[in-house]
Protein backbone atom coordinates (compact mmCIF):
# COMPACT_ATOMS: atom_id res chain seq x y z
CA UNK A 1 0.00 0.00 0.00
CA UNK A 2 2.08 2.87 -1.42
CA UNK A 3 -0.88 5.61 -1.32
CA UNK A 4 -4.00 6.44 0.27
CA UNK A 5 -6.84 8.56 -0.37
CA UNK A 6 -8.44 10.62 1.69
CA UNK A 7 -11.89 12.09 1.75
CA UNK A 8 -12.94 13.94 5.17
CA UNK A 9 -16.05 15.45 4.83
CA UNK A 10 -17.09 17.06 8.08
CA UNK A 11 -18.49 20.72 8.32
CA UNK A 12 -16.54 20.54 11.89
CA UNK A 13 -13.97 20.23 10.27
CA UNK A 14 -10.63 18.73 12.36
CA UNK A 15 -12.88 18.97 15.11
CA UNK A 16 -15.02 16.20 13.60
CA UNK A 17 -15.55 12.75 15.15
CA UNK A 18 -14.92 11.50 11.77
CA UNK A 19 -11.75 13.46 10.75
CA UNK A 20 -10.08 12.59 14.38
CA UNK A 21 -11.29 8.55 13.75
CA UNK A 22 -9.21 9.21 10.07
CA UNK A 23 -6.19 11.23 11.80
CA UNK A 24 -6.11 7.91 14.31
CA UNK A 25 -5.72 5.44 11.57
CA UNK A 26 -3.45 7.41 9.58
CA UNK A 27 -1.40 7.58 12.07
CA UNK A 28 -1.15 3.57 12.72
CA UNK A 29 0.15 3.50 8.86
CA UNK A 30 3.58 2.88 7.80
CA UNK A 31 6.32 5.97 7.49
CA UNK A 32 6.15 5.35 3.38
CA UNK A 33 2.61 5.88 2.31
CA UNK A 34 1.89 8.96 0.62
CA UNK A 35 -1.39 10.74 1.57
CA UNK A 36 -3.60 12.43 -0.87
CA UNK A 37 -6.20 14.51 0.86
CA UNK A 38 -9.52 15.66 -0.13
CA UNK A 39 -10.69 17.79 2.46
CA UNK A 40 -14.75 18.59 1.39
CA UNK A 41 -14.94 21.34 4.45
CA UNK A 42 -12.08 23.17 3.22
CA UNK A 43 -12.62 23.02 -0.55
CA UNK A 44 -16.07 21.74 -1.34
CA UNK A 45 -17.59 20.82 -4.69
CA UNK A 46 -20.72 22.71 -6.05
CA UNK A 47 -23.63 20.55 -6.13
CA UNK A 48 -23.93 18.50 -9.97
CA UNK A 49 -25.58 20.35 -13.03
CA UNK A 50 -27.17 19.04 -16.27
CA UNK A 51 -24.24 21.17 -18.31
CA UNK A 52 -21.28 19.51 -16.30
CA UNK A 53 -22.90 16.13 -16.97
CA UNK A 54 -22.81 17.61 -20.81
CA UNK A 55 -19.41 18.12 -20.67
CA UNK A 56 -18.65 14.68 -19.69
CA UNK A 57 -20.64 13.46 -23.02
CA UNK A 58 -18.69 15.74 -25.08
CA UNK A 59 -15.87 14.10 -26.69
CA UNK A 60 -12.68 15.47 -25.26
CA UNK A 61 -11.52 16.82 -28.10
CA UNK A 62 -14.97 19.19 -29.12
CA UNK A 63 -15.48 20.64 -25.79
CA UNK A 64 -15.36 23.85 -25.40
CA UNK A 65 -12.63 25.67 -22.80
CA UNK A 66 -15.72 25.83 -20.12
CA UNK A 67 -16.71 22.31 -20.70
CA UNK A 68 -13.25 21.23 -20.52
CA UNK A 69 -12.94 22.98 -17.11
CA UNK A 70 -16.03 21.69 -15.94
CA UNK A 71 -15.21 17.84 -16.94
CA UNK A 72 -11.66 18.58 -15.28
CA UNK A 73 -13.86 18.04 -11.98
CA UNK A 74 -14.92 14.23 -12.29
CA UNK A 75 -11.44 13.40 -14.63
CA UNK A 76 -8.94 14.90 -11.53
CA UNK A 77 -11.26 12.54 -9.09
CA UNK A 78 -11.42 9.78 -10.97
CA UNK A 79 -7.77 9.69 -11.33
CA UNK A 80 -7.02 10.49 -7.73
CA UNK A 81 -9.29 6.80 -6.96
CA UNK A 82 -7.47 5.51 -9.46
CA UNK A 83 -3.98 6.15 -8.61
CA UNK A 84 -5.03 5.29 -4.70
CA UNK A 85 -4.01 1.93 -3.59
CA UNK A 86 -6.77 2.64 -0.41
CA UNK A 87 -9.27 4.72 0.10
CA UNK A 88 -10.34 6.34 3.84
CA UNK A 89 -13.48 8.44 4.35
CA UNK A 90 -14.46 10.56 6.98
CA UNK A 91 -18.69 10.57 7.29
CA UNK A 92 -20.71 11.92 9.47
CA UNK A 93 -24.63 11.73 9.64
CA UNK A 94 -26.23 14.60 9.02
CA UNK A 95 -30.30 14.04 9.33
CA UNK A 96 -29.99 10.22 8.27
CA UNK A 97 -27.96 10.83 5.20
CA UNK A 98 -24.44 11.50 3.99
CA UNK A 99 -22.91 15.12 4.15
CA UNK A 100 -23.88 16.62 0.62
CA UNK A 101 -20.54 17.64 0.24
CA UNK A 102 -19.49 13.76 0.12
CA UNK A 103 -22.82 13.64 -1.79
CA UNK A 104 -21.32 15.79 -4.65
CA UNK A 105 -18.06 14.45 -4.73
CA UNK A 106 -19.14 10.48 -5.61
CA UNK A 107 -21.55 12.25 -8.44
CA UNK A 108 -18.90 13.03 -9.79
CA UNK A 109 -16.87 9.31 -9.65
CA UNK A 110 -20.28 7.55 -10.98
CA UNK A 111 -19.30 8.12 -14.60
CA UNK A 112 -20.85 6.04 -17.29
CA UNK A 113 -17.53 4.09 -19.29
CA UNK A 114 -15.33 5.17 -17.17
CA UNK A 115 -15.97 4.13 -13.48
CA UNK A 116 -18.60 1.72 -14.91
CA UNK A 117 -20.24 0.10 -17.89
CA UNK A 118 -24.10 -1.59 -18.92
CA UNK A 119 -24.27 -4.78 -19.93
CA UNK A 120 -26.38 -7.61 -20.74
CA UNK A 121 -25.81 -9.14 -17.20
CA UNK A 122 -26.59 -5.80 -15.23
CA UNK A 123 -23.70 -3.17 -14.38
CA UNK A 124 -20.14 -4.13 -13.51
CA UNK A 125 -17.57 -1.62 -11.80
CA UNK A 126 -14.28 -1.06 -13.52
CA UNK A 127 -12.13 0.52 -11.18
CA UNK A 128 -9.49 -1.98 -9.77
CA UNK A 129 -9.79 -3.80 -6.53
CA UNK A 130 -8.82 -1.80 -3.29
CA UNK A 131 -10.28 -1.49 0.26
CA UNK A 132 -12.53 1.20 0.83
CA UNK A 133 -12.35 2.04 4.84
CA UNK A 134 -15.33 3.99 6.20
CA UNK A 135 -14.97 5.71 9.34
CA UNK A 136 -18.66 6.62 10.52
CA UNK A 137 -19.75 8.55 12.98
CA UNK A 138 -23.47 9.29 14.66
CA UNK A 139 -24.87 11.03 17.37
CA UNK A 140 -27.25 8.26 18.26
CA UNK A 141 -27.33 4.70 17.32
CA UNK A 142 -28.18 3.65 14.03
CA UNK A 143 -26.48 0.95 12.90
CA UNK A 144 -28.37 -2.42 11.42
CA UNK A 145 -31.41 -0.27 11.63
CA UNK A 146 -33.60 1.67 9.07
CA UNK A 147 -32.58 4.67 9.77
CA UNK A 148 -29.49 4.20 8.87
CA UNK A 149 -29.27 5.24 5.31
CA UNK A 150 -25.33 5.58 4.92
CA UNK A 151 -24.02 2.31 5.15
CA UNK A 152 -26.14 0.59 2.14
CA UNK A 153 -25.55 3.69 -0.05
CA UNK A 154 -22.00 3.49 0.43
CA UNK A 155 -22.02 -0.30 0.18
CA UNK A 156 -23.93 -0.11 -2.95
CA UNK A 157 -22.39 2.60 -4.49
CA UNK A 158 -18.79 0.97 -3.69
CA UNK A 159 -20.04 -2.29 -5.07
CA UNK A 160 -21.10 -0.29 -8.03
CA UNK A 161 -18.06 1.13 -9.56
CA UNK A 162 -15.91 -2.10 -8.59
CA UNK A 163 -14.37 -1.30 -4.92
CA UNK A 164 -15.94 -4.61 -3.02
CA UNK A 165 -13.79 -4.34 -0.34
CA UNK A 166 -15.24 -2.31 2.05
CA UNK A 167 -14.76 -1.59 6.12
CA UNK A 168 -16.95 0.06 7.94
CA UNK A 169 -15.82 1.32 11.45
CA UNK A 170 -18.02 3.01 13.48
CA UNK A 171 -18.35 5.21 16.34
CA UNK A 172 -22.24 5.73 17.41
CA UNK A 173 -24.22 7.39 20.42
CA UNK A 174 -22.01 10.52 20.73
CA UNK A 175 -24.58 12.56 21.45
CA UNK A 176 -25.65 10.55 24.51
CA UNK A 177 -23.60 11.44 26.86
CA UNK A 178 -19.58 11.60 28.02
CA UNK A 179 -19.79 7.96 29.16
CA UNK A 180 -21.78 6.48 25.75
CA UNK A 181 -19.62 8.72 23.42
CA UNK A 182 -16.14 7.76 25.61
CA UNK A 183 -16.82 4.31 25.41
CA UNK A 184 -18.12 4.36 20.99
CA UNK A 185 -14.50 6.41 21.02
CA UNK A 186 -12.51 3.89 22.06
CA UNK A 187 -14.28 0.82 20.36
CA UNK A 188 -14.02 2.42 17.06
CA UNK A 189 -10.19 3.12 17.90
CA UNK A 190 -9.46 -0.86 18.91
CA UNK A 191 -11.55 -1.62 15.54
CA UNK A 192 -9.14 0.85 13.22
CA UNK A 193 -6.26 -1.00 14.42
CA UNK A 194 -7.50 -4.20 13.62
CA UNK A 195 -8.01 -3.11 10.11
CA UNK A 196 -4.74 -1.01 9.73
CA UNK A 197 -2.96 -4.36 10.34
CA UNK A 198 -4.82 -6.25 7.97
CA UNK A 199 -4.03 -4.30 5.07
CA UNK A 200 -0.49 -3.33 6.07
CA UNK A 201 -0.47 -7.21 6.26
CA UNK A 202 -1.93 -7.89 3.09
Amino acid sequence: MKTVLVIESSISGKAGKSSQLVASFLATLPSGVQLDRLDLNAEPLPHLEMNEIAAWMTPEEERTLQQAALARHSDDLIARFKQADAIVLGVPMYNFGIPSQLKALLDRVARAGVTFKYTEQGPVGLLDAKPVVVFATRGGLYQGTAADSQTPFLQQFFNFIGLSEQHFIYAEGLNLGEEAATKALEKAEHRLAEVSRELVAA
